[in-house]
Formats: structure tokens, C-alpha cells, sequence
């Protein structure tokens, strides 16, 4: 098959679907593999490596719109890009359609294959292709929410692991699923006071299993949040439902409770945000206050550190994007309910049920939409 890869033009990303060692691959695999001029430069890959490697550079982003049957990317399609996807043609990549009404109406009406990476599972019920990027959002949510804390950037002024006789700052994750545990990794490693909040009394077992007597372990109906928010100094949204937009558990009121200067980190940005005050901003203009709390609701926030996001997230990406390119959709998602959970949009018709629901669209089961 004909693989593309366009560079990315969502401000300030700067990941790329694929890397050399990645072409490589499924150059050997027999595909051909098209990838766009310097579209790798931002995360450390030359054309070069790519040439080396067997791919073909274009000139630019139409061009591997028209020739490619699979379009690979890391962020979700831009306006400009949409107009671009021909009928049939299979885009993979992350997708966050619940939060992105407008992205949904233009993927039903070119009539191409869409499959998320947010959305394929295993047999656990986990998300493998969202696994590593929410490992990496987590692991920064701490170390941005550490800056934001600094007076400059209009924060309380804390340094967050404190100092000798000093204690450190108080940070309240939300969600103690892969972005919840792993900035707590960073969290506790800087010797701060760290509350995770999780719905799961298992789950908080595990994480106390991990972290011993570094984390707090809440149980979420248990527990007095605005409370909880009042001691925050720096509060990480974490939370997630596969493929719907974010439940919001912190509403405009509370934030009333919470400390001036202190701060929101909100990775649930990307599926809405888990924070009734959060909007979308970029890396280059990446907070704003309400209530005189920081926000901090980067929508892309493994962008700002392209070169391990990539590398991490083309481990868990290839391997599907291998089986699809050998076998064409069809026969791959049939053969493999949980890569068929990553099936968003097919031909015009929404296939997974969150999505549907939220903007009000006939669901067709994905099951039934690959048969046609």
C-alpha cells in the first residue's frame, strides 16, 4: 500500500506519524511510503533518514494527500487538511472527535475511513495507542504545573518539592489511570504531597502498591472534593472515557475554594477537559487565569517534547499500522475487535457510539460498517 505522512500543522506540533526506523519497516514490508519535505525535522529526523530508510519526500502536503491510501498522522486533521482527504481514503491517527464537532461533520462528509488511536483497546478494556502519549502528558502535566508555580509566570510562588525545613507543595491528581500514575511518578520524585483521586478502590490499591506512603489514595465518593481543592496547590485532570468527551468534576464554583495563584494543569484538554473553566490553548501562549487560578490546558502537550513522543508512540502504532497495510481494513479490523474499536468514521456514517451520542448521529455499529 501507499503509506503518507504529512507533516503536522497544529500550532506549535511538532511529532510526525512516523519514524525512519519506522519506514524502514514496512518498506521492507513492500509499502511504499511517502513522507512530506522536513516533516520530521522539528523531532530530530532529517529527510536523509528517510530517503535512507526508503521512503519518498514530497514536496508538499497535497501531494501525499492525492497519491497515499493511508494517511498517517499524530494530531487530528486541520481544516486545511480535511479538504484534502479524498472518499476511501484511511486516516489513522488520534481523533478526539467528542470534543470536535466541526472535525466530525467534515470526516462524515468525505466519506474516508477513520481510525483513532484513542480508541483501539486490548484485551483489558485499556488503550494501548493512547497509553504512551498520556504517559508523556502526565509525566509533563507536573513538571509545567512546577513552572506555572512560579511567581513570573503568575503562580503562588512555591517552589513544589519545598526546601530544607520547608514543605513541599500539595498536588491533587484526578484519575489514577496512566496520566494519573505517571505524574505522580514526577510528583513524588520532587517530594511533593500527592492525592490521587480515583473512582476504583482497586485501582488505588495498585497505585499504593507502587508508591507506598508517597501518595494519599482517594476514593472519589468518599471524599469532600472542594475540600480536597482548597489544599491544592497545583490540581492534575486526569480523567478519562474512552472516546466521550470528559466529565467535568471541577465546576466554576469551586474553584472559588481554591488558593490564589495556585494552579490547574487540565490533560483531559484533548476530550473537552475534566475543569468547567478549561479551554484549549497552545505552546505558545499556554495559560490564563480565572478566579486567580492558573490554567494551564495545553491541547497537544507531548508536541513539546516531539522526539521521545514519537519514538514512544510509534511503538504502540506500528504494529496496527502494519496489519492494516497488509491486509487492507477490512480484513484487519475484522479480524481484530479491538483494533475495530479504534473505528470512528466509515463512509459517512459515525461508528462509535460516544461520538454518536454526543452530536446526535445515527450510530452504525463498526462490526456492520466494514461488511459494505
Amino acid at each position: 500500500m501507499k503509506i503518507g505522512v504529512p507533516k503536522e500543522i497544529k500550532p506549535q506540533e511538532n511529532r510526525i506519524g512516523l519514524t525512519p526506523e519506522s519506514v524502514k519497516t514496512l518498506v521492507s514490508e513492500g509499502h511504499e511510503v511517502i513522507v512530506e519535505n522536513n516533516g520530521g525535522f522539528e523531532a530530530g529526523f532529517e529527510n536523509e533518514q528517510y530517503i535512507k530508510a526508503g521512503a519518498k519526500i514530497a514536496n508538499s502536503a497535497a501531494d501525499i494527500f492525492d497519491d497515499a491510501e493511508i494517511i498517517v498522522k499524530v494530531k487530528e486533521p486541520q481544516k486545511s487538511e480535511v479538504g484534502m482527504i479524498r472518499e476511501n481514503q484511511i486516516v489513522y491517527t488520534y481523533l478526539h472527535l467528542a470534543a470536535a464537532k466541526e472535525l466530525t461533520e467534515g470526516l462524515i462528509k468525505s466519506k474516508s475511513i477513520n481510525i483513532a488511536y484513542e480508541t483501539v483497546t486490548d484485551n483489558s478494556g485499556r488503550l494501548p495507542l493512547l497509553a504512551p502519549m498520556s504517559a508523556v502528558a502526565g509525566r509533563m502535566s507536573v513538571q509545567a504545573g512546577a513552572h506555572c508555580l512560579e511567581k513570573n509566570q503568575n503562580g503562588r510562588g512555591l517552589l513544589l518539592g519545598g526546601a530544607p525545613g520547608v514543605t513541599g507543595a500539595t498536588v491533587v491528581i484526578l484519575g489514577g489511570g496512566v496520566v494519573g500514575e505517571n505524574a505522580a511518578v514526577i510528583a513524588t520524585g520532587m517530594q511533593a504531597k500527592v492525592h490521587i483521586v480515583d473512582k476504583s478502590e482497586e485501582r488505588l490499591k495498585q497505585l499504593k502498591e507502587i508508591f507506598g506512603d508517597k501518595i494519599i489514595p482517594e476514593q472519589s465518593d468518599k471524599i469532600d472534593l472542594t475540600k480536597l481543592l482548597s489544599e491544592a496547590d497545583l490540581l492534575v485532570g486526569g480523567v478519562l472515557i474512552p472516546g466521550a468527551e470528559a466529565p467535568k468534576l471541577v465546576t466554576k464554583q469551586m474553584l472559588k475554594f481554591m488558593k490564589r495563584g495556585s494552579v490547574i494543569v487540565d490533560v483531559a484538554i484533548d476530550q473537552g477537559g475534566c475543569v468547567e473553566t478549561s479551554r484549549p490553548t497552545t505552546h505558545g501562549d499556554p495559560t490564563y487565569i480565572v478566579d486567580d487560578v492558573v490554567h494551564y490546558c495545553v491541547a497537544n502537550m507531548p508536541g513539546g517534547v516531539p522526539r521521545t513522543s514519537t519514538l514512544a508512540l510509534n511503538k504502540a502504532t506500528l504494529p496496527f499500522l502494519s496489519k492494516l497495510a497488509k491486509k487492507g481494513y477490512q480484513k484487519a479490523l475484522g479480524e481484530d475487535k479491538n483494533f475495530l474499536a479504534g473505528l470512528n468514521v466509515h463512509k459517512g456514517h459515525v461508528t462509535y457510539k460516544a461520538v454518536a451520542d454526543v452530536f446526535g448521529h445515527e450510530y452504525l455499529d463498526p462490526g456492520e460498517a466494514i461488511k459494505n
